[in-house]
């Protein structure tokens, strides 16, 4: 029943996103219409669903019991970190797309792909549990996976880093909700309802952005050379496998989570690679082709994934 129910919501997932990729091979977007979605997501949307979910589906009691995620979290990226730096040294990847690999084992695409999924499957409900990833997420990308990438940059004269990026505008609107929940700050009405409004773009428009860039990128393009291959495996069976492997064993000494929680944070941890990776690989002068390539081959593949890991997490937490 699990894996039925996963195959549904990954079917509404496919087809919106199917419809951005019609659309755009059809000529209906311009080339600057993906970018301005993109920033219309990042910077207006998300924030306003963030901070309309917070303060929806959080209380302060319960904020505190979200710390014990965190900490699971924290460790899942600790150790896929580690695990990429070895795949990286073993299998021999090479300057200049080595950040890119170290980045798609560990990082996940928990805007345009792991928040409309984590709301198909769990409901509006699961939120709360999903931003406890996404926080960590957002940390580990700009904190430490965009500084990889820039160091692997063969251009000694790289751009330095821009610190501002480790406060996003997404998490930026959940820290402002946090203050508002602490202090009980009363929001209008009004305020709730535009937010409301403007928040429930994200997920349409999420997969519509997703599809434009697979028919920007060409699914011909799309070919399996060793450095793909094993950059996948790690995205997909290494990252699940040690979120699931914590969640199983540690919670002697960790605490147990709820099993929407746990189920989360193991689906979370299965979505495709990062959308911006081609974006930080050219500004660090490294291989394009490779972070686009397997940028998109981790959004198709993730289809076949997603139902198998949540099944997996469905029999593990009950």
């Amino acid at each position: 029943m699990a894996f039925l129910n996963s195959i549904e919501s990954v079917v509404t997932i496919i087809l919106m996103i199917a419809l951005g990729f019609i659309l755009r091979q059809r000529g209906w977007f311009a080339d600057s219409f993906a970018g301005n979605i993109s920033r219309l997501i990042t910077n207006i949307a998300l924030p306003a669903s963030i901070f309309v979910s917070v303060l929806k589906f959080l209380t302060r009691d319960k904020l505190v019991s979200l710390s014990g995620g965190l900490v699971y979290a924290f460790l899942s990226f600790a150790i896929s970190y580690l695990v990429a730096y070895i795949l990286a040294y073993v299998f021999k990847v090479r300057p200049g797309r080595k950040g890119t690999f170290i980045n798609v084992v560990v990082n996940a695409n928990t805007i345009f792909i792991g928040l409309p999924l984590n709301v198909a499957l769990f409901g509006n409900q699961a939120l709360s549990y999903f931003l406890v990833y996404y926080v960590m997420n957002t940390i580990s990308t700009w904190a430490i996976g965009a500084l990889i990438i820039a160091n692997d940059s063969p251009d000694k004269g790289q751009k330095a880093f821009n610190w501002k990026k480790l406060l996003p505008a997404p998490l930026v609107g959940f820290l402002v909700a946090l203050v508002f929940l602490l202090l009980a700050i009363p929001v209008p009405d009004f305020a709730t309802s535009t937010l409301t409004y403007v928040g429930n773009l994200v997920t349409p428009l999420s997969l519509i952005y997703i599809g434009i860039v697979l028919a920007d990128a060409g699914l011909k393009s799309i070919h399996l050379d060793k450095d793909t291959v094993v950059a996948l495996v790690g995205r997909f069976i290494f990252a699940p496998a040690v979120m699931l492997t914590l969640l199983v064993f540690a919670g002697g000494f960790l605490g147990h989570l709820p099993h929407l929680e746990a189920q989360t944070l193991a689906v979370q941890a299965a979505t495709p690679a990062l959308a911006v990776l081609p974006i930080l690989a050219n500004e660090a002068n490294g291989d394009v082709k490779y972070a686009t390539n397997v940028v998109t081959t981790s959004t198709i593949l993730f289809v076949v994934i997603v139902p198998v890991v949540n099944t997996i997490a469905t029999m593990l937490f009950k």
